[in-house]
């Protein structure tokens, strides 16, 4: 979780400092030398990813070259500092009341999320639609992560009840541990205040195109972005149109900065029947961002 890159530069121990800081919690503490049991905890997790993310496009940036930035549901908070859409310190307090707002509105709510694997987005919808009926209460696809993976989101019960189905679908539902039901109308209330608190930032034209969760686009118009990303909260999290988009505009080279390369993977899984050469690889830390060789297009 980034100390590698943090103890060798300042400017990246000062970024942990002050997501700590705004976050009111020992973050390098949980996740250099803590328990799975607190860095699975949102309101800690997503100051602390971002300073990660961050902390390896700081010191790395110019060797990467990006053309394209994106980042998936919280990191797309990452694709905005690096873009110069925000600053820095905006994208930290912005995340750190993300997380505190999605961790006490999980406690409230109570809503769950479950993968889903195995199976098609046409049978997924199907099952969520069979399940939700006319009740009114909440279930969806949240994340859309490949053509085979999708997460979905709700009230705990109509989630079991999906799960069930999944299986006799010949599917495999694997419950997930968080806080929450995220990316779901479940989170409306906190992402009423997180949209308070974006209209007071300074929003700018990206320096680099961004393709954003909600629509699985590029945008410039700064005062559009703010609205996306205010959506983004309650909507789902288009990964797999995004990494599609993104192909189809030329890209064929995707890099990672992240501890564990699980979007690299996705994007394996999402392009799998290309036969045009395409590369995704992840970047987990100084070593690997070090040996790093731009080719193609990033």
């Amino acid at each position: 979780m980034g100390r590698d890159v943090a103890e060798r530069f300042p400017e990246v121990m000062e970024l942990w400092k002050r997501a700590e800081k705004v976050a009111g919690a020992p973050l390098r503490e949980i996740y250099w030398d803590g328990t799975e049991q607190d860095m699975a905890r949102t309101k800690y997790l997503q100051p602390a990813m971002t300073a990660t993310t961050l902390g390896l496009w700081i010191v790395g940036h110019e060797r990467l070259r990006a053309e394209a930035l994106a980042g998936h549901s919280l990191g797309e908070f990452a694709a905005l500092a690096a873009a110069q859409i925000l600053d820095i310190p905006a994208v930290l307090e912005l995340t750190a009341l993300r997380g505190r707002l999605m961790d006490e509105a999980g406690t409230a709510q109570g809503g769950k999320m479950a993968a889903v694997l195995k199976l098609s987005q046409e049978v997924v919808q199907e099952i969520m639609d069979a399940v939700r009926g006319e009740s009114g209460r909440e279930l969806r696809i949240a994340n859309h992560n490949s053509p085979a993976q999708f997460v979905i989101s709700g009230t705990a019960d109509l989630v079991d009840q999906a799960a069930t189905l999944v299986k006799e679908h010949k599917g495999r539902a694997v419950p997930l541990a968080v806080s929450g039901a995220f990316h779901s109308s479940l989170m409306a209330e906190p992402a009423k205040e997180f949209a308070g608190a974006l209209k007071k930032l300074d929003w700018r034209t990206p320096r680099i195109p961004v393709y954003f969760n909600v629509t699985a686009a590029v945008e410039s118009d700064p005062a559009r972005i703010q609205t996306l990303v205010a959506e983004q909260m309650t909507s789902s999290v288009l990964w797999t149109q995004s990494v599609q988009a993104q192909w189809a505009d030329g890209a064929r080279t995707w890099v990672e900065l992240g501890p564990k390369g699980v979007l690299s993977r996705l994007v394996g899984a999402i392009l799998a029947k290309k036969d045009v050469t395409w590369e995704a690889k992840s970047i987990p830390g100084l070593e690997a961002l070090e040996a790093f060789a731009p080719a193609g297009t990033a």
